[in-house]
């Protein structure tokens, strides 16, 4: 089996077998890879603490003709605040799900694994507003996977949402969330995001569903 090392961040991990993770990740080189760590369900196993979600690093890999199988990483982001503050968390996570579902393998992700840690750095902070880096996530990865279908006639909307709506589709990934808005202008922005997912990503996402759900109790 051919060794590489692929650079990336993990999406999903589930348990296979008695000891061994199935490893999703979104790379630089490789698209989305399925990979696989045995051992790594063992107490004190060198791949236990480097097989988790969020994960950023370089992993490397032997090719296999199907899968690939997870030798070693070098973990250089574990994106500490989601793992202290469950409602990032759940932010998190559901951005992990929509890179799976948008994400190909052997495909160029460059882009859209930019995005996602971008996104997830600025989640990691406290000063931006949670809803606001959802709706800058939502349009923006529909951006990247070409199918923005620019400001909608039926949006009744103020031209400060308008405005936001076009710095985020024009704007380079590593300077996306480096503005606030009003709270009117993210309460339009929330409600653009919602019908641009609805209607042009499509896919239903269960982490989406309990990151409502835990919304919905933070209010109560």
């Amino acid at each position: 089996m051919e060794e590489l090392t692929v650079t990336g961040i993990i999406l999903k991990v589930s348990n296979v077998s008695e000891y061994d993770k199935r490893i999703v990740i979104l790379t630089k080189e490789r698209g989305k890879i399925v990979a696989f760590a045995k051992g790594a369900r063992k107490t004190n196993h060198r791949l236990l603490g480097i097989t988790s979600p969020f994960l950023f690093g370089e992993f490397s890999v032997y090719e296999g003709r199907t899968a690939y199988q997870i030798k070693e990483a070098t973990i250089l982001n574990h994106f500490e605040n989601l793992r202290n503050d469950y409602e990032a968390a759940f932010y998190g996570m559901y951005f992990l799900e929509i890179s799976d579902y948008y994400s190909k393998e052997n495909n160029d992700e460059v882009e859209l694994l930019k995005l996602l840690y971008q996104t997830l750095q600025a989640l990691n902070k406290t000063s931006i507003d949670k809803c606001l880096i959802q709706s800058i996530f939502e349009i923006k990865s529909i951006c990247v996977n070409g199918e923005f279908p620019g400001i909608l006639d039926k949006f009744n909307i103020l031209e400060d949402t308008k405005f936001a709506i076009d710095y985020i589709v024009r704007t380079k990934i590593d300077k996306l969330y480096t503005f606030q808005v009003s709270k009117e202008v993210l309460a339009e922005l929330c409600v653009c995001a919602k019908e641009y997912r609805v209607h042009y990503m499509g896919g239903k996402f269960n982490s989406l569903e309990i990151l409502q759900n835990c919304l919905l109790k933070n209010e109560l």
